[in-house]
C-alpha cells in the first residue's frame, strides 16, 4: 500500500471509529472522537519476509485482557532489521488467518501498553508481507469492554516500531 493509499485508509477507520454504529468505542467517546494518531508512512518498515516455519504440533494459550484464553498455532518466526538491530518475531495461526501480535520500545509512551496487531499476509508457503504502516492497537485500547488477546514473551521487541497506529491520546480516551 502507497502513503497515498495508506492515509485514506486512515481517514476510513477515522470515520467508521466516529460514525459506526459497530465502532469500539461508547457513544460518550464517539462524540469526542477527533481522530486515531498515526506515525507517518514509513517504506522501510513495509517488508516481504521468509518465515521459518515452526512444528504444525506447536500451539499455545494466549491470555486476554478479560481473563480468557485463546489457542493459536505458532506459524514460524522471521528476522528484520529495525534502526540497525536484528529482532525476530513470532507469527501465529487462527481459524480466521495469520495474527502477528507485537510490543515494541515505545509501549506505555508512543504505544499502546498491550502491543499491537497486524494480520500478514501470506504470500507463498514462506513468504508473508508484513506492513508494520498498517499495525493497529486492538479495540480494547479504547474500551475495557473489549478482549483482547495479550501479546506473548516472545513478541517483545526492545526497539521502536515507529509505524502504524500510535497510543490513543485526547478527551474521548476512556
Amino acid at each position: 500500500m502507497n502513503s497515498a493509499q495508506l492515509i485514506a485508509a486512515r481517514r476510513q477507520k477515522d470515520a467508521f471509529f466516529k460514525t459506526h454504529p459497530q465502532s469500539p468505542l461508547t457513544p460518550e467517546q464517539r462524540a469526542q472522537f477527533d481522530g486515531l494518531r498515526y506515525y507517518p508512512p514509513n517504506p522501510a518498515l513495509d517488508l516481504v519476509v521468509t518465515v521459518e516455519p515452526l512444528a504444525q504440533d506447536d500451539w499455545v494459550t494466549l491470555q486476554t485482557t478479560t481473563g480468557d484464553v485463546r489457542e493459536y498455532r505458532r506459524y514460524g518466526r522471521f528476522a528484520f532489521v529495525v534502526d540497525g538491530q536484528d529482532v525476530q518475531l513470532t507469527i501465529y495461526e487462527a481459524d480466521y488467518g495469520f495474527f502477528l501480535p507485537f510490543v515494541d520500545a515505545g509501549a506505555g509512551v508512543e504505544t499502546y501498553p498491550a502491543g499491537r496487531y497486524l494480520e500478514p499476509e501470506r504470500l507463498d508457503e514462506q513468504r508473508f508481507h508484513v506492513d508494520f504502516n498498517q499495525a493497529y492497537n486492538p479495540y480494547c485500547a479504547y474500551n475495557d469492554a473489549w478482549s483482547c488477546p495479550i501479546t506473548p514473551a516472545e513478541n517483545r521487541l526492545k526497539v521502536h516500531i515507529r509505524a502504524g497506529e500510535m497510543l490513543p491520546a485526547g478527551a474521548w480516551v476512556g
